[in-house]
């Protein structure tokens, strides 16, 4: 919330057993929470009720350093909007991830990989407008508050203007991974151009410079 930070996790179906699973394995990565947020998801609902009347999870808590369970809160029902803050850390992917992405067959570990990939880049957003300054440091993203540093990924050739046909399977995934890198990218550099203000607009180059892999 404070950091807006993305964390995607690829489930294959919408159960509550299945939710568990993967607040199980962000607990794992990410450490202990005390507060989770989300709408009123059938699913949610029922991994809420779950938790709560699961001996095992409360003897686990009563035994963890945190000693009390996190706290679950629901948004108002039929209020999407107060969801917002999380769904807009995604949102802004979507409508490329659907025209680029679409209906491709995708291997389980082909589409999280690629998920994971997604997250690198929107984790790598500039949270502040950067300054003129030449010698102040560099921007401050949401990756800086998980690892420290700017998050980075894997070289690997361009595949942007090769035909499907020609590409083996891990490679086609690559080349949907950089189609959405060059469109979010480009996208979101013009977002931030627009909602900077005449007096503290970045110049293009600064922003370009941020948004680089």
């Amino acid at each position: 919330m404070a950091t807006k930070t993305v964390h995607v996790e690829l489930v294959s179906n919408l159960t509550s057993e299945t939710f568990v699973a993967a607040l199980k394995r962000f607990i794992a990565r990410r450490g202990l929470i005390d507060h989770l947020y989300s709408d009123n998801g059938s699913n949610f609902v029922g991994a809420n009720r779950e938790l709560k009347t699961s001996e095992e999870f409360s003897r686990q808590l009563h035994n963890c350093a945190a000693k009390t369970p996190f706290q679950w809160h629901f948004i108002p029902p039929n209020s999407p909007y107060f969801g917002g803050l999380w769904v807009a850390g995604f949102k802004s992917l979507k409508y490329h991830w659907k025209r680029i992405v679409g209906n491709a067959l995708l291997t389980f570990e082909e589409f999280d990989t690629l998920l994971t990939q997604v997250e690198t880049y929107l984790n790598s957003r500039p949270l502040i407008a950067l300054s003129n300054e030449p010698n102040d440091p560099s921007y401050l993203s949401p990756g800086h508050f998980l690892i420290d540093v700017p998050l980075t990924s894997l070289p690997e050739p361009d595949f942007t203007n090769t035909t499907l046909n020609s590409l083996s399977r891990w490679q086609r995934a690559q080349r949907f991974h950089q189609q959405l890198w060059k469109r979010w990218s480009a996208d979101y550099l013009n977002s931030l151009q627009q909602m900077a203000q005449p007096s503290t607009r970045p110049p293009a180059r600064n922003a370009s410079a941020a948004l680089r892999r």
